[in-house]
């Protein structure tokens, strides 16, 4: 008798695994997409900065907390900061390789459905800094935040004038946030356990990093959160269906419409 917090093996009706070559290939262009398509947008630092006293005064006037206190947690001991440092500068990327690699082997059709998302959200976050160039909190000595990574360490980013790796007025959408919501949201649909919805700490924690350490602000994980939405929205997920009344299997097919072409 399988325990219900273990994840079902491949059943007949699910969907062919995708071409590992193929897949291994996209997600490498969707990473690098990530990480260089953003200097396409470099530049404009007096918009960036006017940009960031807008979103700033958009918070306060929204009422939503302030990044100081959140930051002022961190800043309670060296330890703490460090620890939130660490985790911004190594946890997206690993966790997010992670996840898509175990749905590649473990649920292939949950795999393409989240390869898919994943690759909306993020073309759709590459847009925004052309239109709305935004610097990042740490950059405005108005709100009295502290570059925590560049205090403390460690950093994943230069002086913004020398820095060639990175686009640091791209604060909006936080795809940190964006990627990491999506992890849980893909392992709380791929799996049965009764735990499961323990993975949005992955979320919730990155959260907390990224507006303490002054990367970002509250809005920029709201914006991300509506672009994951609508990708959601148009993209769904496998669905199961019982097929015998004693026992339950899953038989995974991809729900209609998804994009056309998406995952090719």
């Amino acid at each position: 008798m399988r325990s219900q917090s273990e994840p079902a093996a491949a059943e007949p009706g699910s969907i062919p695994r995708p071409p590992l070559v193929r897949e291994l290939l996209l997600v490498a262009g969707l990473f690098l997409v990530y990480k260089f398509g953003r200097q396409l947008a470099t530049g404009h630092t007096a918009e960036a900065l006017h940009n960031a006293h807008r979103i700033w005064d958009l918070e306060r006037t929204l009422h939503l907390p302030s990044e100081v206190d959140v930051q002022s947690a961190l800043l309670h001991g060296d330890t703490l900061v460090h620890l939130a440092n660490t985790y911004y500068a190594t946890v997206h990327f690993p966790a997010t390789l992670a996840f898509l690699v175990w749905l590649y082997l473990k649920r292939p059709a949950h795999y393409v459905w989240a390869r898919r998302v994943l690759a909306v959200v993020t073309a759709a976050a590459l847009v925004l800094p052309f239109t709305f160039p935004l610097a990042p909190p740490r950059m405005l000595a108005a709100t009295g935040l502290v570059d925590t990574a560049r205090v403390y360490g460690p950093s994943v980013y230069g002086p913004p004038s020398s820095d060639h790796l990175s686009n640091q007025f791209a604060a909006m959408p936080s795809l940190h946030f964006g990627w990491a919501l999506m992890v849980a949201i893909g392992l709380i649909v791929a799996t049965r356990s009764r735990w499961r919805r323990l993975w949005l700490l992955h979320p919730a924690i990155t959260l907390l990093v990224i507006v303490g350490t002054a990367n970002h602000y509250w809005l920029d994980a709201i914006v991300a959160t509506a672009m994951l939405g609508a990708a959601l929205a148009l993209i769904h997920p496998p669905h199961r269906t019982a097929t015998t009344a004693g026992r339950s299997t899953r038989t995974l097919v991809p729900d209609e419409p998804v994009l056309a072409g998406a995952g090719r």
